[in-house]
């Protein structure tokens, strides 16, 4: 990794801000000698850096280092963590495209923490809200014409001509006059010395030129997980390392008043020690089933909170219930916040022809995500800490850890492995992560430990999607559609909730998917009646928008039930005026072979309905039709189309892939998915309690790419928004059942 491997002191002498950290590439793992590295911005040279190249430019006074090698390989270092989405592969593609290199050349790696890294305008190192690849576009762009610049540069130097009678080709520069060619790699060693250009003076490529962005390029990463060569955390091993497993305390809050039996567990084979730890307990042993089976048989008498005692925490109440709560959503009073109006709501829905309310609901879910929490942490001889972690803000994490350590951030190093699968698990959970366990557990043995969570302690400290009940009044007119809208949601949103205290503003979380929404009616509110939830909650895949898009869509079509609207052309109506999203909704529906509601009777013979949803989230749009039947009174989903235009699209390939696995996670939440809680405890502790769509449950996937040329949008997470609704409606279509909440596997369709 980057930090602390080498002594920058004889750099600081030198003339003018250099290209690379040779010292840095002739001794990290993995580097040629020679080897040409882009580092932008060093802290050591820093303010040199700036005052040469004038204005800041993310991506060239932040580092992205650029490794290319005597063997024309290119080792990029990623800003953004991999986890599934593609991201390695499209930062290839990006950089790769000015930098006139083919991706299929690159190795491409997490980067280790530092604000250098930070690409993105905001200033924020984050992998979540669908922004890799959107923010991270022009960085990555500029990062590779500068590299480009700088090769040009130094084969004017080789071949002794002018910069301006060079040109390139895939990985190496071109004279075209004399016909004489020299590789990126065999000019490594002189670019290595050369100056940063301004970073305004680059040219980026017409978007007419292209070679890669915009094509399906082969994943750099699917070779190696198929082949199981990928070390996830889970997968990773020091020296001198021992295991550890956790036993939780039942709920949060709680600690350890005592261990009965901690004298027999402590001489079981293969175990080291017994520990106490915040609200845990933990076993460490030569092996991990040997933890495993130590922590298990540990009897422990664990002791309530006392109140007040524990104000850092969301206390988990020994008598909490989900089903409770949601009685309570629905009818709790108090402050309604507005966050969006429009118009005069009160006077549409009193001259309104006829007034329709419902209040509808949203569940708690679980990540769910393939790869169990894990942590291996080591304390080395010279006072710095190493850890190997999952996570999706590594900087966020750094500076947590030395919050708890009393470490200063620089002897921290954070190593990113790729992420089995995450959907915003792996953000900044305070107790649900095992890290802050695996460092105390460290220091107190003096040996490297590696924490695994069984999946039962996982769904024990997950952080949850929130709860909400939303309660809808619309105003509808003579016609039959809608003219005024009143939407009061009682919740918590997701980045308000994973504190104690909250802030002054709304969490635009809470109601993203009510908010921002694009149809046509003149009066509206939008409004939340702030509820703390119990659970400790998270981000989940679209956040705010995984349930409100549910919940809007669903009364969208209520609506034009109670209009006697047809669903597709009362949205048509209501979206007359926008281009762009009635251009979607009509290729989704020219993607179905026309949209067609039903009920109707399938060549099978089985009777049939089709819903539709959309949805807006992270900057891209996205519409689906869903075709369902009902077997053995369960909902049974066929067919789902899908549009989808995030503006601009670099791997189309890529894209059809997310919008897949979106649809199956949108899929799996509103047919299965529900975390329950009884007694202050979830009911599920594993997937035998908390079923996910299965692959016989998957529907065939039908999807086309709308790139309208907007701004660029997300990928990861807008598809899956809009399945639930569609799903949903056309349940309510074939069984004239109104539904509102999910799952579905709450109904029975049986009558």
């Amino acid at each position: 990794m980057v930090n602390g491997l080498f002594d920058d002191a004889p750099l600081m002498q030198q003339g003018p801000v250099n290209l690379s950290r040779r010292r840095f590439m002739l001794t990290s793992a993995g580097a040629a000698t020679g080897a040409f590295v882009l580092g932008f911005g060093l802290p050591a040279r820093q303010a040199r850096a700036q005052a040469a190249q004038g204005p800041k430019y993310r991506g060239t006074q932040v580092p992205a280092f650029l490794e290319i090698r005597p063997d024309n390989t290119v080792r990029l270092q990623s800003p953004f963590i991999e986890g599934g989405q593609g991201t390695f592969t499209a930062m290839a593609q990006i950089v790769g495209e000015e930098l006139d290199a083919d991706p299929s050349t690159f190795l491409v790696e997490n980067a280790p923490a530092g604000d250098e890294y930070a690409v993105m305008d905001s200033g924020m190192r984050i992998t979540g809200g669908s922004m890799s690849v959107q923010n991270g576009y022009p960085a990555m762009r500029r990062l590779g014409a500068l590299g480009r610049e700088m090769l040009l540069q130094a084969g004017a130097q080789h071949l002794g001509v002018p910069v301006s009678e060079l040109t390139t080709l895939p990985g190496q520069v071109v004279h075209a006059a004399s016909g004489r060619t020299v590789t990126y790699g065999e000019l490594a060693p002189v670019a290595m010395d050369l100056p940063v250009p301004d970073p305004a003076s680059v040219k980026l490529r017409d978007p007419s030129q292209f070679r890669w962005i915009g094509k399906s390029v082969k994943r750099l990463d699917i070779y190696e997980k198929s082949t199981g060569k990928v070390d996830y955390a889970i997968d990773v091993r020091v020296d001198g390392m021992l295991h550890a497993a956790v036993q939780h305390a039942p709920r949060l809050g709680m600690t350890v008043g005592s261990i009965r039996n901690e004298e027999q567990v402590s001489q079981m084979k293969g175990v080291h020690s017994v520990h106490r730890l915040p609200g845990a307990v933990a076993v460490v042993a030569e092996r991990w089933w040997h933890a495993r089976r130590g922590v298990e048989a540990l009897l422990v008498n664990w002791v309530e909170a006392e109140p007040g005692a524990a104000s850092d925490i969301r206390v988990m109440p020994a008598d909490f219930s989900t089903e409770e709560f949601r009685k309570h959503l629905a009818t709790v009073s108090g402050k309604e916040e507005n966050a969006e109006t429009k118009g005069d709501v009160t006077r549409g829905l009193k001259n309104a022809h006829t007034v329709v309310e419902a209040t509808y609901f949203s569940q708690y879910v679980n990540h769910g995500q393939l790869e169990p929490p894990s942590a291996l942490a080591r304390y080395n001889p010279d006072g710095t800490l190493d850890i190997w972690l999952p996570n999706q803000a590594p900087d966020m994490f750094r500076a947590d850890m030395a919050r708890r350590t009393g470490m200063d951030a620089e002897k921290i190093t954070i190593h990113s492995p790729l992420l089995g699968g995450f959907f915003g698990r792996h953000f900044l959970y305070d107790h649900g992560s095992p890290y802050p366990q695996a460092i105390a557990l460290a220091k107190a043995t003096g040996r490297p430990i590696k924490l695994i969570w069984t999946r039962e302690e996982e769904f024990l400290r997950d952080a949850l999607r929130p709860m909400a009940a939303v309660r809808f009044r619309a105003g509808l007119d003579a016609t039959g559609r809608p003219v005024a809208l009143d939407v009061v949601s009682a919740t918590e949103g997701a980045t308000e909730g994973l504190g104690t205290k909250r802030g002054k503003d709304l969490d635009p979380t809470a109601l993203e998917g009510l908010t921002n929404k694009a149809y046509d009616i003149p009066d509206r509110r939008i409004a939340q009646l702030f509820v703390r939830n119990p659970a400790t909650l998270g981000y989940w895949r679209s956040v705010g928008n995984s349930m409100n898009d549910f919940l809007y869509e669903t009364f969208l079509d209520e609506l034009a039930d109670k209009g006697h609207q047809d669903p597709y052309e009362l949205r048509l109506h209501l979206l007359r005026d926008n281009r762009r999203l009635t251009t979607l909704l009509k290729a989704v529906a020219d993607l179905s072979g026309g949209w067609k509601r039903g009920p109707f009777t399938a060549a099978d013979g089985s009777r049939r309905a089709r819903g539709i949803g959309m949805a807006s989230p992270f900057g891209s749009e996205a519409a689906a039709i869903a075709e369902v039947s009902i077997e053995n009174g369960r909902v049974r989903v066929h067919e789902v189309w899908e549009a989808i235009d995030p503006g601009k699209v670099v791997n189309p390939a890529i894209v059809e892939a997310q919008v897949n696995g979106a649809i199956a996670l949108g899929l799996s939440q509103v047919l299965l998915e529900e975390t329950v809680y009884e007694n202050g405890m979830p009911r599920a502790r594993n997937y035998d309690g908390y079923p996910i769509l299965a692959l016989n449950q998957m529907p065939r996937v039908h999807v086309k790419i709308v790139e309208s040329g907007e701004k660029m949008g997300g990928v990861g997470e807008p598809p899956l928004p809009a399945i639930p609704p569609a799903v949903a409606n056309a349940v309510s279509t074939l069984t004239g059942r109104r539904i509102r909440s999910m799952p579905l596997s709450r109904h029975d369709f049986a009558s």
